[in-house]
């Protein structure tokens, strides 16, 4: 049950946000039929789940939801704005309720009961019907919404006098070890209607000595009144529908579908006629009066003829009942779904901390191997040689599939931004538009989940500093709607992810003055306009006239820049007063292996990512107090390592500059050796070191020594500033 509930939970919040994706599609677009029916489809399925594993408040809750979702797919309710808000706090209710479930409470505590129950009777207030013990299709509230078109077609025999629907369904054997019980689906069936007779058929039941007691060999005939759809009655069976057997015949059927029934069931005939005449499914004089019918058809047909089935779709068409082209769509459709749902079928879930674990042993394969690589190049045994070189490519084979299980499209965590973009926006009384692009780009699932909490604050302070107001965008000539843009793309081995709006800009005199008033900077400071402006990342600071439910406590960039550098990327800004701000976060793809370029000083080993490499040059007699070089009429500014981590030793008389990328910009780093490429596996320092700056990591050589990963954009950084202090050092002098 543990299992069956676990993964219950796991579904419903994938169904949780299909469902919150489609109450906000709908309120663009209230008139998309087949978005109204996903959503309601969404809720029916968690509804009909917590039946199965028996937790009532979810369902009980959830079954109120979907009477509203019903009279809205009737159109018995329009879509608004007001509606879409309860929903959607309905979805966060649900997700709560989930929470309950998953920590093993058998009740949510009297706050969150409090909380269902103010959003129920919200919901029978504004929409549903007057009368509060009725709702949806005239259903009590213990009971399902209903639909009153259920009558069936159906050609040959007489109509059965009954009004109650025959359900016949038979079990697969695979149904117990998939951890589903066949009587928590006929409990669940007793809530749409009454069960008014039921026969259990054990006919498949083999030899004592031949029985799996994992194996189910039930059958059940079951004779249920209620005023529920076939629709409905099916999805009881939904989670089973592949293990399962399932026929339906609703009231007033035709005598011929049932001895159709007959027929097609497993049993024996005569037994299946005495279990229908005895459940008062059929009369015995319709019994008989639908197997004389049936042996009539089949005097009629000549021996070895088999009779032709049109398919139903054609008999519409001729009888001009549909047209051709919708048919046609219907087909694509089925086809449509039967594809997507192959494809689900293929895939698996796996536990995150099995993949870090494979991800762990992967790195310690990739140690090995290397290790195993040296020892074959220093026997000098060519045989040997070749066997550990075709080790490692397999290893790296090994080591780039490894990683790919853990690459997640970074889409669905910008979609989450629509909710945060639509409640904001509505409390605030502005119009944003949200534009996502590079959804599609990937990057490693611990980086996806670190990463939601920095792009909560700046989507959270785009929307609150930076859109203007409607009347103020008016008047600076822009649309009443603001835009905020999520963007993603890879660049030199890292993901750019940008955060872009279109709104006022960044204040720099407010920003100055709030910083000097704060004692951040002195009142004669000269700093630059993007000094400035990265004053907003210090603790504490905030630029907000008045504190507001999403900003204006100075405690959100701050956090966003400490944890996007925990992640050893970076945050800058970049701003336009009047037009609007960009922010750009770089990240690594992944925080566990890449490619290096091995490097040496002195004694030392250094790891350069490879992906930022650019070329790697000789170093031409350059004074030692110089630190730039001419590179074919560029000035590349270089960070000598030997003199950044304080390496003695003698100089050697030749030296190589590894020349490295980040955000555009170009920085040499100055090496005594190049040792080649190297994979590496990223070993975080500890507590002690973590202010350390110019170094990334570590890792672990063949040899079984410990080589220090550089930290590529803060020596980039630091080579960039210094060449910039001695650009404005000889702008003064030639002032003077």
């Amino acid at each position: 049950m543990d299992e069956l509930t676990s993964t219950f939970v796991n579904e419903s919040r994938d169904q949780l946000v299909a469902m919150e994706d489609g109450l906000l599609r709908l309120e663009q677009n209230p008139d998309d039929a087949d978005n109204l029916k996903a959503i309601f489809r969404a809720a029916h399925t968690i509804k009909g789940g917590s039946g199965v594993v028996e937790c009532h408040f979810i369902e009980a809750f959830t079954h109120k939801v979907e009477n509203v979702l019903d009279k809205l797919r009737n159109g018995e309710i329009p879509v608004s704005g007001e509606l879409s808000t309860v929903m959607l706090e309905c979805c966060d209710h649900i997700g709560t309720l989930l929470d309950v479930l998953a920590a093993g409470r058998p009740q949510p505590d009297a706050e969150v009961q409090a909380r269902g129950d103010a959003l129920l009777l919200t919901l029978s207030k504004q929409f549903l019907d007057s009368h509060p013990e009725t709702d949806a299709g005239g259903a009590r509230d213990n009971e399902l919404p209903v639909e009153h078109n259920s009558e069936l077609e159906a050609s040959g025999g007489g109509v059965v006098n009954t009004d109650a629907w025959h359900i016949s369904i038979r079990f697969g054997p695979a149904v117990l070890r998939n951890g589903m019980d066949p009587l928590a689906f006929l409990q669940y069936l007793s809530s749409l209607g009454e069960i008014i007779a039921i026969t259990t058929l054990a006919d498949g039941m083999p030899v004592a000595a031949q029985m799996d007691p994992e194996c189910c060999y039930l059958g059940f005939e079951i004779r249920f009144q209620t005023r529920a759809s076939k629709v409905q009655i099916e999805q009881v069976f939904e989670f089973v529908r592949e293990d399962c057997a399932l026929r339906i015949l609703p009231p007033h059927s035709k005598i011929s579908e049932y001895i159709q029934l007959i027929n097609e069931l497993p049993e024996d005939k005569m037994r299946l006629g005495e279990i229908l005449v005895r459940s008062g499914a059929l009369t015995q004089a319709e019994l008989d009066a639908g197997l004389s019918l049936q042996k009539q058809a089949a005097t009629a047909t000549p021996a070895g003829v088999t009779p032709q089935r049109t398919p139903i779709g054609d008999i519409l068409v001729d009888q001009k009942v549909v047209h051709k082209e919708l048919v046609e769509a219907a087909a694509n459709r089925q086809t449509v779904v039967s594809e997507k749902k192959a494809v689900e079928a293929r895939m698996v879930r796996v536990h995150a901390d099995k993949l870090d674990q494979l991800i762990d042993l992967v790195g310690e394969m990739v140690i090995a191997g290397a290790g195993a690589n040296l020892l074959a190049q220093r026997s000098g045994q060519s045989d040997l040689m070749e066997s550990t070189s075709v080790l490692l490519r397999l290893v790296e084979d090994i080591r780039d599939s490894a990683l790919q299980l853990r690459m997640v499209q970074i889409g669905d965590t910008f979609n989450r931004f629509n909710r945060v973009i639509r409640d904001s926006s509505r409390e605030m009384g502005k119009s944003i538009d949200l534009v996502i692009t590079g959804a599609e780009t990937e990057l490693d699932k611990s980086v996806v989940e670190r990463l939601g909490d920095p792009l909560m604050h700046l989507v959270r302070n785009a929307i609150d500093h930076g859109i203007e107001a409607a009347a103020l965008r008016a008047e600076r000539g822009k649309p009443e709607n603001g835009t905020v843009q999520l963007n993603a793309y890879h660049d030199s081995g890292s993901i750019v992810i940008e955060v872009i709006d279109d709104g006022g800009g960044l204040p720099r005199d407010k920003i100055r003055a709030k910083a000097i008033d704060k004692g951040l900077i002195d009142a004669g400071a000269t700093l630059s306009d993007q000094e400035i402006t990265n004053l907003i990342f210090e603790a504490g600071f905030s630029t907000a006239d008045q504190v507001t439910n999403i900003s204006g406590r100075g405690v959100g960039m701050d956090v966003v820049r400490r944890n996007i550098q925990s992640l050893r990327g970076s945050v800058e800004v970049a701003t336009v007063e009047g037009e609007g701000s960009t922010f750009t976060i770089r990240l690594p793809l992944t925080l566990a292996i890449i490619d290096g370029f091995l490097t040496g000083v002195g004694k030392a080993s250094y790891v350069v990512p490879l992906d930022s490499v650019v070329e790697c040059i000789e170093l031409a007699d350059v004074p030692g107090e110089r630190n730039y070089l001419n590179l074919r009429g560029e000035v590349l500014p270089f960070v000598r390592l030997r003199e950044l981590f304080d390496i003695g030793g003698e100089v050697p008389g030749r030296q190589n500059v590894v020349i490295v990328q980040y955000a555009g910009h170009k920085a040499g780093l100055v090496v005594d050796a190049l040792l080649g490429e190297f994979q590496t596996v990223i070993k975080p320092l500890g507590a002690l070191f973590k202010h350390l700056r110019g170094i990334g990591g570590s890792t672990i050589l063949g040899t079984g020594e410990v080589a220090l990963i550089v930290d590529v954009p803060a020596l980039v950084e630091r080579a960039s500033a210094r060449e910039g202090q001695r650009v404005s050092q000889r702008s003064l002098a030639t002032i003077a």
